[in-house]
């Protein structure tokens, strides 16, 4: 079993290259077989059972710096995520098709999103945080005939995003838009909505939504707790007057798990 020294020195690492690594973003593709690497490793880190134990000691700990770690390691790796897809991006420009591990799990959480909630052609579906490789939209828009709106802050990646989707989606009812929850019509629209697990406020954002949506809208919350939590956002309560949980859906070997919200 790890120690929790090498443990807390594994998390201290990553840490330190996930911040090096954001900052060599440079729009191009240069340092993406580096920050490939380390997210790949990330990936396998946080889904070794091996490291649990480690992890729960650690949380036990009460040690003021590891919160302050912890909350270092979310936004950085989310921050080096949103680049590796620009990475990915940019290399589908090139004629460069491979797929990364962290990719690859992430396609495999996918089939599995909304567990018996359907998506059928009828269904309109909504993913906040559609990041430069929108995957979501593109597997779930092939897969089903549904149409995909998705929509990111950062308009990058809607460029970027909306070239990949031209090239591997062409004929799919996919839109993707720099737009806000409360600026976008098809809000009221969606049968399901997809938070992406890096989108840092998105319970602030589903209590948002309760206004904002119809009645049988679900909701699909990436997120990750315990050692999981290192790589997503966590749970949180909802308000119980707005929305209930209707289930989770756990998946030890993926990078997130789901948690389904309808309507209280």
């Amino acid at each position: 079993m790890i120690t929790l020294v090498h443990f807390q020195t594994c998390l201290s690492e990553f840490a330190e290259k996930f911040d090096k690594l954001a900052s060599k973003y440079d729009h191009t593709i240069q340092h993406s077989a580096e920050l490939e690497a380390v997210i790949n490793d990330y990936s396998r880190f946080v889904t070794d059972q091996d490291n649990k134990a480690a992890w729960e000691q650690l949380e036990h700990s009460e040690l003021e710096e590891l919160d302050s770690l912890v909350w270092q390691l979310r936004n950085k790796s989310a921050q080096c995520v949103a680049i590796m897809e620009k990475y990915r991006a940019l290399k589908l420009e090139n004629g460069d098709v491979q797929i990364a591990d962290y990719f690859k799990n992430i396609e495999e959480c996918i089939d599995k999103e909304f567990g018996s909630f359907h998506v059928t052609s009828d269904s309109n579906v909504l993913l906040v945080g559609s990041g430069s490789f929108p995957m979501t939209p593109l597997l779930i828009a092939k897969r089903t005939g549904a149409q995909v709106v998705g929509i990111d802050i950062d308009e990058e990646s809607i460029r970027l995003g909306q070239k990949v989707v031209e090239t591997l989606g062409a004929g799919l009812k996919i839109r993707l838009e720099s737009t806000l929850l409360e600026d976008l019509d098809y809000t009221r629209e969606a049968t399901h909505i997809i938070f992406s697990s890096t989108v840092a406020p998105k319970y602030e954002l589903l209590d948002q939504l309760h206004a904002l949506t119809n009645a049988q809208v679900v909701v699909a919350m990436r997120y990750g707790d315990q050692l999981k939590s290192l790589f997503n956002y966590p749970m949180r309560e909802t308000d119980s007057c707005k929305w209930k949980l209707v289930d989770m859906i756990l998946r030890p070997d993926d990078v997130f798990d789901i948690a389904l919200y309808q309507k209280a």
